[in-house]
């Protein structure tokens, strides 16, 4: 999805995105999900409500439409303000999410993915 403020003064603007995928799967009784990544909004655009507009057509309308029982999303640790958003909608904070960089090379390890924490 993508958000386009066509009263800007020189044009059409983009202001804000988001990606929804719908993943079939076999936990809670073979339930759909659907997963939310790359919320974005425009820096000037922010706390104007188009974000909350988003995820809320996205849990009020998509979800349902497409028989979702779980709508899911990650977000990066320090961003604490994103946190306290998808919290005043009404997302809990109920996982830690991992992640494995595949190289482009190949040749890697698991062992050699791990960035040693001092």
């Amino acid at each position: 999805m993508v958000g386009v403020d066509d009263g800007a003064d020189d044009g059409a603007r983009l202001v804000a995105t988001l990606q929804l995928t719908a993943i079939p799967g076999m936990a809670r009784r073979g339930s759909t999900r659907l997963l939310v990544e790359a919320v974005r909004v425009a820096g000037d655009r922010r706390s104007s409500g188009i974000g909350a507009a988003m995820m809320r057509w996205v849990t009020d309308e998509v979800a349902p439409a497409i028989g979702a029982s779980l709508v899911q999303l990650t977000s990066d640790a320090a961003r604490e303000d994103a946190h306290r958003f998808y919290r005043r909608l009404g997302f809990a904070d109920s996982h830690i999410g991992f992640k494995y960089r595949v190289p482009e090379s190949g040749g890697a390890t698991p062992s050699s993915n791990h960035t040693p924490t001092r």
